[in-house]
């Protein structure tokens, strides 16, 4: 998939002003509340006409104000999915994914209804009333209404800020696997670093109407680290536990790691902040951090003031964030072996 966007529009006060082309299946659209983002997506889909510009999906114009063209919503076969799931109360599960296929023309119709109830577990749901489905249900049958309209493009507006945790990360999967499964490139729009890592390979980030970055979903974290609040997250993907002094033994690489939490999953997902993890220049005599791993250290990048530490641990990466001085002190070099520590508490274990 290929969008250009060269686009003006104002409302009051605020301006949209983009001129930008991307391409790639999983387009990430990054920023805070009141950068621009929802103005965006809506002018993409024909809910919002800019006030001149061109829009082009993969060469097909679908608004340009100099060759007078405004594509009807109906008309760009583009989806949407919403932070509320917008279902309808009168409708059972099945007429609700059924809406959007119904108004599909028959020569789109490539999206097989049963395979798709499969992908997202609906097959138990079909009859019931969406008032009686949990807040992860309803989104997943307002993911599966909008493929069943046979889209080429699927827009997902904040889809995962009005479920909690653990609804987050049990949805995000869902989202993933029916655009990979049926082949439907996707712009994921949402605030949160995180979420753009888990879904979106290269990501367009906004500020107050303006593309201040267009780079990858990694990259983007790496800039952010210094000016975030919760620093860089590591995410780690770890092998069932067993039981270790009165903490959780979870493989991870070559290595294992000490966690406060357990679980019974045969494979889990942990959040380790860069700012939880403290370097050593030679190993410590004794420690009360419980996770103790020899590094290497690959690089070296400055984001806000702040120094991420890129170390290779146990065939995994990990980030580390301190300041300059301490990079003197312990004489962190590329290629340096340095030692690093997390408490067993410090690690956040991530619903799936």
């Amino acid at each position: 998939m290929q969008l250009s966007m060269k686009i003006d529009k104002s409302f009051g006060a605020f301006t949209l002003s983009v001129d930008f082309t991307v391409s790639g299946d999983r387009i990430g659209i990054f920023g805070t509340s009141g950068s621009g983002k929802s103005t965006l997506v809506s002018i993409l889909a024909g809910l919002v006409k800019p006030d001149s510009g061109e829009v082009a999906l993969d060469g097909d114009n679908l608004f340009s104000s100099v060759k007078g063209i405004n594509r009807r919503p109906e008309q760009r076969r583009i989806a949407m999915v919403f932070q509320q799931h917008s279902l309808f109360p009168h409708l059972n599960v099945r007429n609700n994914l059924l809406y959007g296929y119904k108004r599909c023309p028959a020569e789109y119709r490539t999206i097989d209804f049963d395979t798709l109830v499969a992908v997202l577990k609906l097959d138990g749901f079909l009859e019931r009333g969406v008032t009686n489905l949990s807040g992860g249900e309803k989104q997943r049958v307002a993911l599966g209404r909008a493929i069943l309209a046979n889209p080429r493009l699927l827009l997902m507006d904040e889809p995962l800020s009005a479920l909690d945790d653990s609804l987050r990360f049990q949805i995000i999967p869902y989202l993933k696997s029916v655009s990979e499964q049926f082949g439907i490139p996707y712009l994921f729009i949402s605030h949160s670093l995180v979420e753009m890592r888990l879904m979106a390979d290269t990501v367009l980030a906004f500020e107050k109407g303006v593309l201040v970055e267009q780079t990858s979903s990694e990259q983007l974290a790496r800039n952010r680290m210094g000016q975030s609040f919760s620093g860089y997250i590591n995410l780690l993907k770890l092998g069932c536990p067993t039981a270790e002094s009165g903490l959780f033994a979870y493989p991870w690489g070559t290595s294992k790691l000490l966690l406060s939490v357990g679980s019974d999953r045969k494979a889990s997902m942990a959040e380790l902040s860069s700012k939880d993890i403290i370097l050593f220049k030679q190993h410590p005599e004794a420690i009360s951090a419980r996770n103790l791993l020899e590094c290497t250290v690959r690089s070296l990048f400055n984001s806000g003031g702040k120094i991420g530490v890129e170390l290779e641990c146990a065939g995994n990466t990990l980030i580390a964030e301190i300041v300059q001085d301490a990079v003197n002190e312990l004489c962190i070099t590329p290629g340096s072996t340095i030692y690093a520590a997390a408490k067993a508490s410090a690690f956040r274990m991530l619903p799936n």
